[in-house]
């Protein structure tokens, strides 16, 4: 087995380094370790802008629905539509390379979004931290699937998306404590150097650290794929030329000429386009707000012309992806709740600001320990609940779905309405355990319904999903009901609350969407094999001892 996967590894494509004979073992729990670490940075620098919001909108004179905006849907968008062409890429070049590089970009962005000055220029680095993070995670779910067992999947992958809690929960302290200490040291801004308010400050100091951290991950083995399944997958001849041709698939207008140069139809792609911007439109005009509908249409159009021509250019992929419905289910379902967590988790510093009159210093210890230690909790015990239940029963993963649903809701309306920010900080801290129970379920889930060399792009249309349905409309929307509540007479403090108060009823499509799934979920992933083998998958084992 080991002179097996040796070849593989070289196959692979990495010539660089000399992998590691089996999976498992030591060397597995190393690579674990750094791309938590990864994911622990890719936090920091996007959930930062939390702890930084209400000092952003008074310098740059902004509204909630527009902070809404930054946080969610300029970020999210470009995230999404990167997201699939960089899976697309992981699924055949060397994938340690393309997280390092990833890496190295959006630490930079967050670095210099330290030096904008107005609201368009911060947009504008934002966006960049979204390019640049949509590296990561399609990526790294592929090379933890080949470096660990299908039955410890959920396990190891909870592992790694505990990073989404320690990151956002050092994002807050860091913020926090830079925001506090920097007004303290320079009480007239004029004063400070170069002209920098604490916010600037903070985006600086959070970025360089990543730029640092690009290095060791360019040093990890790449390991082999399938080899965790004794499956072998051949390497791709060309993978750049992969990387060329998906990114014309979703950057317009060359998503037209995509999607000619592969079979699809033309006159299908522009009346969704047009389609789309009319609707766009419409909610603009209904919202008074463009950037955020004309940004989500876009979002659509790209992912409509991506399906395209994936239909045509790798039917296989396609067929595994979406032909499946237990997989189309669960990547809506999780995302449900990824709404409700993302605007959750954005609002609440902002929320205890104005109804507790909290320090953000304050806020950043309290809300950052709770986030970091209930999200770490959480994660890790959904990951391993999920393996157990998955032991029993072909459905026992998406039963951690339920668990969410059932606990989430309560503990974060207990939060909003009490009366006393002790128990706000500690009930924080207690939805977060069943609040990300689910994080490692859908990925984990998408895995075991597609091939090894279909992963990223599995992991890719999860948080495509999770991006556009959780971070693109969950805390736009929340701001936006916020700023209702305020036009019709409530104060600041008891908007906010209202509104995110009412985007729990979300969970009920999640429960309906996931029922769906469990009841696919069986046959689907029986007849994984099978299904790809009828797409024209070649399916080949590899040697045993």
């Amino acid at each position: 087995m080991a002179e097996d996967t040796s070849q593989l590894s070289e196959q692979a494509g990495n010539s660089n380094s000399k992998p590691p004979s089996k999976f498992g073992g030591l060397y597995s729990h190393w690579v674990l370790f750094v791309l938590v670490l990864v994911y622990i940075f890719n936090f920091i620098d996007r959930n930062i802008l939390s702890i930084l919001a209400e000092d952003i909108k008074a310098d740059l004179g902004v509204s909630d629905a527009e902070m809404g905006f930054l946080y969610g849907t300029a970020f999210a968008v470009f995230y999404a539509v990167f997201g699939i062409p960089l899976a697309r890429f992981a699924d055949v070049w060397v994938r340690r390379s393309l997280v390092s590089v990833g890496l190295l970009f959006w630490s930079a962005m967050t670095a210099l979004s330290g030096l904008a000055r107005s609201f368009p220029v911060l947009a504008m680095f934002r966006i960049g931290v979204g390019i640049g993070e949509a590296s990561a995670s399609p990526a790294a779910y592929s090379m933890l699937s080949d470096y660990y067992a299908p039955r410890h999947r959920a396990t190891v992958i909870g592992i790694y998306s505990s990073g989404v809690y320690i990151g956002g929960g050092i994002g807050l302290m860091l913020g926090g404590l830079i925001l506090d200490n920097w007004a303290q040291a320079f009480p007239q801004p004029g004063s400070a150097p170069f002209g920098l308010k604490g916010w600037h400050v903070a985006f600086m100091a959070v970025g360089v650290p990543g730029m640092v951290l690009a290095g060791l991950v360019r040093l990890l083995r790449e390991p082999m794929r399938g080899a965790s399944e004794g499956l072998i997958t051949a390497a791709h001849p060309e993978p750049f030329k992969v990387l060329k041709t998906e990114l014309a698939a979703v950057i317009p207008p060359f998503t037209i000429w995509s999607v000619y140069q592969h079979g699809a139809s033309v006159k299908k792609n522009l009346l969704a386009a047009m389609m789309l911007a009319l609707v766009a439109w419409g909610l603009a005009y209904v919202t008074g707000n463009i950037l955020q509908w004309v940004a989500l249409a876009i979002a659509v159009y790209v992912t409509i012309s991506w399906l395209q021509g994936l239909s045509h250019r790798d039917p296989a992929s396609f067929g595994m992806l979406f032909h499946s419905k237990a997989l189309i289910f669960t990547t809506l379902a999780f995302p449900t709740m990824a709404f409700v967590a993302y605007g959750t988790s954005f609002w609440t510093a902002p929320f205890l600001m104005r109804v507790h009159e909290a320090s953000a210093a304050d806020i950043g210890w309290y809300v950052g320990i709770g986030n970091a230690m209930g999200g770490l909790i959480g994660v890790v015990l959904g990951g391993v609940l999920g393996d157990r239940l998955k032991l029993k029963m072909v459905n026992g993963r998406l039963l951690v779905g339920f668990i969410t649903i059932l606990t989430t809701a309560p503990l974060i309306l207990w939060m909003l309405y009490t009366e006393h920010i002790e128990t706000a900080y500690w009930l924080n801290f207690a939805y977060h355990i069943p609040a990300s129970m689910w994080v490692s379920i859908a990925p984990a889930t998408a895995n075991d319904l597609v091939m090894p060399r279909m992963r990223a792009t599995a992991g890719a249309w999860f948080l495509l999903m999770n991006t556009i349905i959780g971070l693109a409309l969950g805390p736009y929307l929340m701001g936006r009901l916020s700023d209702y509540f305020i036009a019709q007479g409530a104060d600041s403090g008891s908007a906010l609350t209202d509104a995110i108060a009412s985007a729990q009823v979300m969970f009920i499509l999640t429960a309906v969407l996931l029922v769906l799934a469990m009841r696919y979920l069986p046959a689907d992933e029986a007849s994984r094999l099978e299904r790809a083998e009828a797409l024209g998958e070649k399916v080949e084992k590899a040697a045993t001892e």
